[in-house]
């Protein structure tokens, strides 16, 4: 359905009354790590794709996706991580618990921005 167009007289001049729609909620809710990560490298490295993307609308909801993906991939490789590599008694050694965590945590975030990020 087409709204009828009114306008308002401004001195001598006739301003179409405009009113903004509400923005989805993609648009309003700030981004994660990953997101503004992939947006980086896409408007660094793609500007094509980044452009198309922009005008097309299809780029923040890219980015959500993309944001969801990589966490939920992150805890996938963490657990496998863990499994193949026993940590030490979290207990007994804390100092060494939290560096074995550390260390697979860089291990597995490399693998989400190679897989998810920055392709």
């Amino acid at each position: 359905m087409s709204e009828k167009l009114t306008y308002t007289q401004v001195g001598d001049y006739l301003l179409p009354d405009l009113k903004l729609n509400e923005p989805p909620k993609e648009l309003t809710e700030p981004l994660g790590r990953y997101g503004r990560m992939r947006k980086a490298y896409l408007k660094d490295h793609r500007t094509m794709t980044y452009n198309t993307m922009l005008l097309k609308e299809t780029l923040f909801p890219h980015l959500r996706e993309t944001e969801e993906t990589a966490k939920a991939r992150l805890e996938q490789v963490m657990g496998i991580l863990t499994e193949r590599n026993p940590l030490p008694d979290k207990k007994a050694d804390p100092m060494g618990w939290t560096a074995a965590m550390n260390a697979l945590k860089a291990q597995a975030d490399e693998m989400v921005l190679n897989e998810l990020i920055y392709n």
